[in-house]
């Protein structure tokens, strides 16, 4: 379980990014956060993972929270199985390095998420979705209950944005714990349980996904006319996509 206990975070020179933020992330669950640019998604994960410290309020959670970035290459040639050594942190003793056990559950979590074949390719030369699923993989060596990702499908095609999507599940599936942030409200109305809209410092609000994702608070949220659909699945069941009318944007 992570909690964010009425937690605010403030730049000094530009103010409050937001105030007031309450959620829980319990396990075997996905909580999004959406809003435009600009206003504190990155900040509120980032303080999620214990990566920044709220000015106000309290962050807690049982054991530990492994983080994930954007991917963005990297500058430094390391393996991709290096990269995912590295979430072992927490495991190695002061001045210790990695041992055999370290590397084995690295290994382990590559090949559970798919990306065991890349062991060896450095971490540069990967695409942007090899990048970001090595990424979750060094989460997931991190052994943590709680998996906070900031904005996981950023740049990747539609194919890789379904990889990432149902590996999600399939995690969840086995009971760990979801905060991510997306500038795709379809992902998080196919995805998550739970929806954070951030529209302002003190305009922070949260709740069901269902309750949460209405064309009204989306199109106040984005600015521009949003709208739901509901369609049939080829399996059979009705499911809810989102359509945005461009061109349509709100004074």
């Amino acid at each position: 379980m992570l909690e964010l206990d009425d937690i605010g975070f403030c730049y000094p020179e530009s103010g409050w990014v937001f105030r007031h933020v309450s959620l829980k992330v319990p396990a075997g669950a996905v909580t999004a956060v959406l809003g435009p640019n600009g206003r504190g998604k990155t900040t509120l994960v980032r303080c999620a993972a214990g990566l920044m410290k709220p000015q106000e309020g309290a962050v807690s959670y049982d054991g530990a929270v492994g983080f994930v970035p954007q991917a963005r290459g990297g500058a430094f040639a390391y393996r991709a199985l290096d990269m995912v050594v590295m979430g072992r942190v927490r495991q190695v003793r002061l001045f210790g390095t990695p041992t055999r056990d370290d590397r084995v559950a690295a290994l382990d979590a590559m090949e559970r998420i798919g990306v065991g074949h890349l062991a060896n390719r450095q971490f540069p030369t990967l695409s942007g979705g090899e990048q970001q699923l090595v990424l979750i993989a060094r989460a997931i060596a991190s052994q943590s209950p709680v998996l906070v990702l900031d904005e996981p499908t950023t740049g990747l095609d539609l194919h890789n944005q379904a990889q990432i999507l149902s590996l999600l599940r399939k995690l969840v599936a086995d009971g760990m714990g979801v905060l991510l942030t997306t500038h795709h409200p379809d992902h998080a109305l196919y995805l998550a349980d739970f929806v954070v809209l951030m529209d302002g410092p003190d305009d922070v609000r949260s709740g069901p996904t269902a309750a949460m994702l209405t064309d009204e608070a989306l199109t106040r949220l984005y600015g521009i006319d949003v709208q739901t659909v509901t369609y049939e699945q080829n399996g059979g069941g009705a499911r809810r996509a989102i359509v945005t009318r461009y061109g349509d944007e709100l004074d």
